[in-house]
């Protein structure tokens, strides 16, 4: 009989579990080279959902997100796991099939939004999402509808996200500080839930079984014991999340100069919601920061406000585009998070990541015609399977599947490469929607 699990360290990979990855499998060898990546896309995880403060979102809260937005995703493993998660949380008996009655309502297939680059014709309208009967919003509450629907825009219309989005949440009793942790956790899964797509596709496509539903809700059960254990013993800051108190305000609009189209110049970024002071910053800040100089740049100063999750998602992604033990060159690691974020409409992310594949040695001109035509633009077989792979990662619900497998493999991607490709695709689902939701770029 497995003991239960009480603390975090004694918590499964998450991914290893969604994707029923098994000890000597050839992808669990692949993630055992990239091993601060798998560390830390864990200690992402523990830092959403086995948290040290739930003063700003409670567990419940993080359980009722984290559902809606697999259901979103079409993914059954992370329905059940998560589903169970939240009646492990003490979500009540009624809330679990209501989230789920409202992420079906919602559901669609993303990204949706409106392009305002003048090199990027190709907008794609869809449905909005409100919580709109009298029942579901009188059991949800004014905060968890909100929630919902800032999940909602994450998921499917990133492009749509605005400033306006944000004081909604304020207005609903939401603070600056959960506001970063909520968007960080919605985020986060959708990098969690892809990665899980993905590797899930190669093992379908090598004839890997499937996670089993009972040892996903044992798993579930176990998570909600750390997150219980860990709030019990932390010193303060661990009552559970309250509407009450003055609804804060976001700060003015920042002065933009938007940028015209996608381009591999460097751009400025400014937030909406307010940065943590510099004068608040302690040294478990900076060290969430890793580089201490980017408490200089105003969006790693937003995300301090929750500053372990910070740290865990820097160090996963510097393993996953700078590890250089084989696998995937990095230029196309970054030519992978260009095409995201074309694909889903970040004007900044797309510039960083563009320019860096430059640097790192792909052809400039080539580069730009990405940016130029879009993830609809023709290489050769190589690049071609690698942005295509990536698009279809980056759909919502996410389209990889045994065709873009074979493909990668058809251009001589070998297990490693195609761990780096998926990472570094569906890393930029998650680092897209923090630039898009938190604030905008500018010239």
């Amino acid at each position: 009989m497995t003991a239960p699990t009480a603390s975090r360290s004694d918590i499964p990979d998450i991914i290893d579990a969604l994707t029923a990855i098994a000890p000597g499998d050839p992808l669990d060898a692949a993630r055992r080279r990239r091993p601060e990546a798998r560390e830390h896309a864990q200690g992402s995880f523990a830092a959403l959902f086995v948290p040290d403060d739930e003063s700003h979102v409670s567990l419940p809260e993080r359980a009722a997100v984290a559902l809606f937005v697999a259901r979103l995703h079409g993914q059954p493993a992370a329905v059940a796991f998560t589903g169970a998660l939240l009646r492990e949380t003490g979500g009540g008996a009624g809330l679990e099939p209501l989230i789920v009655a409202e992420a079906e309502r919602a559901a669609g297939s993303g990204p949706y939004g409106a392009f305002r680059a003048e090199n990027a014709p190709e907008s794609t309208a869809g449905p909005v999402y409100e919580v709109s009967t009298v029942e579901a919003a009188y059991a949800l509450g004014d905060r968890l509808a909100a929630a919902l629907e800032h999940a909602h825009l994450l998921v499917l219309h990133p492009r749509d996200a605005s400033r306006e989005h944000l004081q909604r949440l304020l207005d609903a009793g939401w603070s600056s500080t959960g506001v970063v942790t909520l968007s960080q956790l919605i985020a986060f899964l959708s990098f969690q839930f892809r990665v899980v797509q993905g590797l899930g596709a190669v093992r379908a496509a090598d004839g890997g079984a499937e996670a089993a539903d009972a040892d996903l809700e044992a798993l579930a059960a176990g998570v909600a014991r750390a997150a219980r254990a860990r709030l019990d013993g932390a010193a303060s800051g661990s009552g559970a999340a309250s509407g009450s108190g003055a609804t804060e305000q976001l700060p003015p609009p920042p002065r933009v100069t938007e940028p015209p189209r996608f381009t591999q110049d460097a751009l400025g970024w400014k937030p909406w919601l307010e940065p943590l002071p510099v004068a608040d910053f302690t040294d478990r800040h900076y060290e969430a920061l890793v580089e201490r100089e980017r408490v200089h740049m105003p969006y790693f100063r937003v995300l301090a406000r929750d500053p372990e999750a910070l740290r865990e998602r820097t160090l996963t992604d510097l393993d996953i585009f700078h590890n250089a033990d084989a696998g995937l060159p990095r230029a196309e690691r970054e030519l992978a998070a260009a095409a995201a974020s074309r694909f889903n409409g970040c004007v900044f992310c797309a510039s960083v990541h563009s320019r860096f594949a430059t640097e790192q040695g792909a052809d400039r001109a080539e580069v730009q015609r990405l940016l130029d035509e879009g993830v609809g633009a023709r290489f050769g077989t190589r690049w071609d399977g690698l942005i295509d792979a990536t698009v279809a990662l980056t759909r919502t619900p996410s389209a990889f599947g045994a065709a873009e497998v074979a493909a990668l493999r058809g251009a001589g991607f070998d297990e490693l490469e195609l761990l780096d490709a998926i990472q570094a695709g569906a890393f930029f689902n998650w680092a897209n929607r923090l630039m898009l939701s938190l604030g905008e770029p500018t010239v």
